[in-house]
């Protein structure tokens, strides 16, 4: 853990604070994707910022960066265990985002789909 925080938002913030961050994450619960297949699911990141973001999340032990020696070169994307703590707080995160939207008269729609955990709420 970073001794720089002695706030709890700001030490979560600081992991998935990215502009992306939270949207891999929640792709990756109980999946493991590709590059090509992020890139397909969070279509406003260039292959740069979703490279920066991946890097930083693996960096923060949330993912695992998994290559295989054949060519071409294949590499897969999973939660960790540690990631895995992180789903309550991102389905809380899709759960409050719902309620704000519809609140403002907006019918949720993007490529998220909400996971079996978030539907008990």
């Amino acid at each position: 853990m970073n001794d720089k925080y002695n706030c709890p938002v700001e030490a979560t913030l600081d992991l998935i604070g990215g502009k992306y961050k939270a949207l891999i994450l929640w792709h990756l619960i109980d999946n493991i994707l590709r590059f090509g297949e992020l890139q397909r699911l969070v279509p406003d990141a260039t292959p740069k910022m979703l490279t920066q973001q991946l890097r930083e999340l693996e960096k923060d032990n949330l993912i695992i960066r998994t290559v295989y020696p054949v060519v071409p070169p294949k590499v897969e994307y999973k939660l960790t265990e540690f990631g895995n703590s992180m789903i309550p707080v991102l389905e809380k995160m899709y759960s409050w985002g719902e309620t704000y939207l519809t609140k403002q008269g907006i019918c949720p729609s993007c490529n998220m789909k909400k996971h079996k955990k978030a539907d008990i709420e």
